[in-house]
């Protein structure tokens, strides 16, 4: 990927399969049973098991089927998440740990069986997952994982056969979890999901949603009705339920590097700080990590070239041929959000907060809401959106409070050029006149783009994220191009264009 890429999404090393055309916006109301609204993992597979429910079933996705997060990830299915039961476990107590697990098992042949009862031609593989201590201090935490993963009745080991180029500890090893192509199982679920009375609809956002009998949905291209809608956002794009609060949005990157020998097959995440998560796709080695919060300042290239170097320190790279990132909200206590929108909400529901585990997450929560709306009751009490968490209250305060200094301090800070001359070719300067803020972005031809920094959402001030070209909001992971158009919400309307100033 150039380095002059404007989004993410232009560097994934799986929307290179994504077709030039895909399924067409709604041209006339209609009603389904049931609306979902998102195009990834978890809207496709609810939509599907719902239509093999006999439900009519509608998808919107604002862009591309699957070109979201769904498409910028390492595409991993797996109950071994490096150390997130253990986590689970501080927070919500070793039952909810335990249902976590399983479930997460449940998933993952799940997405398997899926894609076998479809004919998905996606490159899934089994493989192991390994949790990995890279030092000695990293030990006791990943033995402390297997622990509770075998308590939660998972067949986790520990191991010292790891396949990473560099000395290990140790790691804890589940067998049999599955590594896969994201793009070609969305593409896959979809288009088992359009025809006989179901539909898939791509470039349509949605803008308003009125509860009711039935639910109506105002997309920008008309409306839309059901008689169930399910938010399948990510990020959660209305604000009813107060999800904004709740959700802390991380951002981490990944680059593709072709390798001459010593790939690692397995599906490797280490235990300790940096954490560096891999796979292997044919003679590519994927690399993760680089995390740090949506919004956060001075986020550049080095981003990219930490993924980079760390791939070339241990591997033999003839080439890094592609970049991209993606962003995952993490809950205040650290498990899934899935069940009604809001208390009172009989036909409205979520799924969100997977915490940079998806593709499992995902396909966990769709069968939940599947059986919800189906009538059944399953697990929802133990992932219910309206719970309240002691042990999470602190990181509750501490994301709130973060958020009304980012919120106040940004208004406060002087501009940072005085002059849209000032701005270099492929960066972008805030010009502050008076009380009035601008983000300018100069692109590579020297053409300049002024925005209002106000993000559309709740009205933070968004920042420049150089690593990507993008204005990124601190308070609630809103992602805008430097055009102004929404990349992620949970804002859904773009950022207003402005004068570029003098």
């Amino acid at each position: 990927m150039s380095s002059t890429s404007t989004t993410t999404a232009e560097g994934s090393l799986w929307l290179e399969a994504l077709p030039d055309t895909g399924y067409p916006v709604p041209t006339a109301a209609r009603a389904f049973d049931v609306l979902v609204i998102g195009g990834g993992i978890t809207g496709l597979t609810t939509a599907l098991l719902l239509k093999r429910q006999g439900a009519r079933v509608g998808v919107i996705e604002a862009g591309r089927v699957g070109a979201g997060v769904t498409g910028n990830n390492t595409a991993k299915v797996t109950a071994l998440q490096a150390t997130r039961l253990t986590t689970i476990q501080q927070y919500r107590g070793a039952d909810v740990a335990h249902a976590y697990a399983r479930l997460s098992a449940a998933a993952v042949e799940r997405v398997a069986a899926l894609a076998v009862e479809e004919g998905i031609e996606c490159e899934l593989r089994r493989r192991p997952a390994l949790t990995v201590a890279v030092a000695a201090a990293d030990l006791p935490d990943v033995q402390t994982e297997s622990d509770c993963a075998r308590a939660a009745g998972l067949p986790v080991t520990m191991t010292d056969d790891v396949d990473l180029p560099y000395p290990t500890i140790g790691a804890a090893r589940l067998d049999d979890q599955v590594e896969l192509h994201p793009t070609r199982y969305a593409l896959g679920l979809a288009a088992a999901v359009d025809g006989d009375g179901s539909a898939v609809y791509e470039h349509t956002r949605a803008l308003r949603l009125h509860e009711g009998s039935p639910v109506r949905i105002d997309t920008d291209h008309g409306t839309l009705t059901g008689a169930d809608v399910v938010v399948a956002t990510h990020v959660p794009i209305w604000d009813r339920g107060g999800y904004f609060a709740r959700l802390e949005v991380m951002r981490s990157y990944c680059v593709a590097a072709r390798v001459r020998a010593g790939h690692s097959r397995s599906l490797a995440i280490t235990a300790g700080s940096p954490t560096w998560s891999y796979r292997s796709a044919g003679d590519l080695m994927i690399v993760c990590g680089s995390g740090h919060a949506a919004g956060a300042r001075g986020v550049d290239e080095d981003a990219y070239l930490r993924l980079e170097e760390h791939a070339r320190e241990h591997w033999d790279v003839t080439e890094v041929t592609h970049r991209w990132s993606a962003q995952d909200p993490v809950p205040y206590d650290q498990t899934p959000m899935i069940g009604s929108y809001t208390p009172v909400s009989r036909h409205l529901h979520v799924a969100t907060g997977f915490a940079k585990w998806g593709l499992t997450g995902g396909t966990m929560a769709a069968t939940m809401i599947a059986d919800r709306i189906g009538g059944g009751t399953g697990d929802s009490l133990v992932f219910s959106p309206h719970r309240v968490s002691p042990r999470g209250l602190p990181s509750l305060a501490r994301m709130n409070a973060g958020v009304a200094v980012d919120m106040v301090g940004d208004r406060l800070a002087p501009g940072q050029v005085r002059s849209t001359t000032e701005i270099p070719a492929g960066e972008a300067r805030v010009v502050r006149s008076g009380t009035d803020r601008t983000g300018v972005y100069r692109d590579d031809e020297g053409i300049a783009h002024a925005v209002s920094l106000r993000c559309t959402h709740l009205g933070c001030l968004v920042r420049f994220n150089a690593a990507e070209r993008s204005w990124d909001c601190p308070c609630h992971g809103s992602r805008f191009d430097v055009t102004g158009a929404v990349l992620e919400g949970p804002a859904v309307e773009p950022l207003p264009s402005k004068p570029v100033p003098d």
